[in-house]
């Protein structure tokens, strides 16, 4: 059974609509927030006009506070207070209610009316009274007459030696400003107000005035937040709303885009599946016209179905050219023993013992190929070139038809890196060449070029010719002239040879020597120098 998140579609729209959703959610808090800062700070500048418009009125500057112009609806609410916390004027809303205290600070102690100001440097009413108490203190109609207001612009200290009252105060000395003017600080708030058993949040804001006669009031202006909190409310909705169908249409747009973004994929799965079960590498997966990640693929399988070809038939051929060459010694071996079989005395042990050196040889040959095909890397060890050479040629003196001449630089050649045993058999494969080829000579030479150390074996015979050479190194290779069964050999020799070099990073080509016959030309790059005093 499938999983539900099994496909790269499924993945891939699940996962944007997450991050979308998350984005939208985090937009949509931050907007909500702005917009509810923003509507909030409106209110509120909508109350600090409405207290700056009725503090700075003339009947508040004059005293005359019952001349005032209120609003008497709940959506916009005014009330003016004395510095003693009385209710001087109020709209209809707010009156026969006490004096809005919220935006003071604690109580100050009895007899004593506060008029500290708030963080804005507003002071503001501490006590809570009705209208109806006005008439209680001090005679005055409207709770204090110009000592009471200095009094609490003083904080109560009426100790002045000449017994009368300054009223020139103003910001400066007491928090309150001039007289006749008003100040230019204002205090926000956001406070509830309950009416008929239901809470209203309000914007309300604060201003101070001071009357001509010296007389400090209040002025609290409030705003009704419904409207906005509706607006707040009606955005929010439509947000949750719209988010769920925004999510569908994100998660169907990322599912069809994906679908699109992959079918080359299942074109190229489904032609290699093909392939695989056909079995026909000459077949190739479809390569989109986009030069994208995707083409890049496509071609980039193509090329290994192309290599992977190549391999495949290159193994064919080996194996057909392999059977053909074991065919012939296996053949010749079960011939001579079923004539021995037969007739004791005619057998030959030399021609026996020469076919089972070959196939020996073959076998062994075929077991290399297979290694190099296989990708076996050789020994990294430092060599000395010049030595192997030396060693090599020595060995192989008294059996060798013509003894090669070594020649090498007089400058000391660098080292190479590498197996010495895979080595030495590229030299005595070259070597076996030039014995079945050569005249009269032979000459190893070593030279330096550049970074590289270059091991030519060249002989007087023949030679290749120019469209030969590249074909000479290729596996079961036998020129015309080499076709004896008993002098060309098999056509291994020279492939198993460039095989090696070109396993330890170097190459073989065939050129023509100086004397008219071949060479074969062995390029090896130095070996790299090593910390600790190694021989580069």
């Amino acid at each position: 059974m499938p999983r539900p998140l099994a496909s790269v579609r499924a993945r891939a729209a699940l996962a944007a609509t997450l991050v979308v959703s998350f984005a939208l959610v985090v937009t949509g808090i931050a907007v909500i927030a702005v917009l509810r800062h923003n509507l909030t700070d409106r209110a509120a500048l909508e109350s600090e006009v409405t207290a700056r418009t009725v503090a700075g009125a003339q009947a508040a500057l004059t005293g005359d506070f019952t001349a005032l112009d209120l609003p008497d609806d709940r959506d916009r609410l005014v009330q003016v207070v004395d510095s003693g916390g009385r209710v001087l004027a109020a709209g209809d809303a707010l009156h026969g209610r006490g004096a809005l205290t919220d935006f003071a600070p604690a109580p100050a102690p009895t007899g004593t009316p506060s008029t500290t100001p708030t963080g804005s440097g507003v002071p503001t009413a501490t006590a809570t009274t009705s209208d109806d108490d006005d008439d209680d203190d001090s005679g005055d109609d409207h709770g204090g007459g110009r000592g009471s207001g200095r009094g609490s612009g003083r904080g109560g200290d009426e100790s002045d030696d000449t017994g009368t009252e300054d009223t020139t105060t103003d910001d400066t000395a007491t928090g309150a400003p001039a007289r006749g003017k008003v100040s230019t600080a204002v205090d926000r708030e956001t406070l509830p107000v309950r009416f008929d058993d239901r809470s209203r949040d309000y914007g309300f804001a604060a201003v101070q005035g001071t009357t001509y006669d010296g007389r400090t009031y209040t002025v609290y202006a409030g705003t009704s937040l419904a409207d906005e909190q509706a607006t707040l409310g009606q955005v929010t909705r439509t947000m949750l709303v719209a988010l769920p169908f925004l999510l569908l249409v994100v998660a169907a747009v990322t599912w069809l885009a994906t679908r699109r973004a992959l079918r080359p994929v299942e074109g190229i799965r489904a032609e290699m599946a093909a392939i695989t079960g056909s079995g026909d590498l000459t077949r190739r997966v479809p390569v989109p016209r986009a030069r994208d990640e995707i083409g890049r693929l496509a071609r980039t399988t193509n090329q290994t179905l192309a290599a992977l070809e190549q391999s495949v038939e290159r193994q064919h051929r080996f194996v057909a050219d392999a059977s053909h060459e074991l065919r012939s010694p296996i053949a010749s071996l079960r011939t001579q023993i079923e004539v021995a079989d037969q007739h004791p005395g005619l057998l030959d042990t030399g021609d026996l013992h020469h076919d089972v050196v070959r196939l020996q040889h073959l076998a062994a040959d075929l077991l290399l190929l297979a290694r190099l095909d296989a990708g076996e890397q050789p020994a990294h060890s430092l060599l000395d070139l010049t030595a192997l050479v030396r060693e090599e040629v020595a060995r192989r003196a008294p059996t060798d038809r013509v003894t090669p001449e070594v020649v090498a630089d007089d400058e000391a050649l660098p080292q190479v890196l590498g197996s010495r045993g895979q080595l030495a058999r590229v030299l005595g494969n070259l070597l076996d060449n030039a014995q079945r080829h050569t005249a009269t000579a032979i000459t190893v030479t070593l030279a330096r070029a550049g970074d590289d150390v270059v091991l030519t074996v060249a002989d007087d015979g023949h030679g290749i010719a120019p469209a030969d050479r590249p074909r000479v190194l290729e596996r079961f290779v036998r020129l015309d002239e080499a076709r004896s069964r008993d002098d060309g050999g098999a056509g291994l020799g020279l492939a198993i040879a460039r095989d090696v070099v070109r396993n330890h990073s170097g190459d073989l080509t065939v050129a023509e020597a100086p004397s008219g016959g071949a060479a074969f030309l062995v390029t090896l790059p130095r070996a790299p120098h090593r910390t600790g005093g190694a021989h580069t």
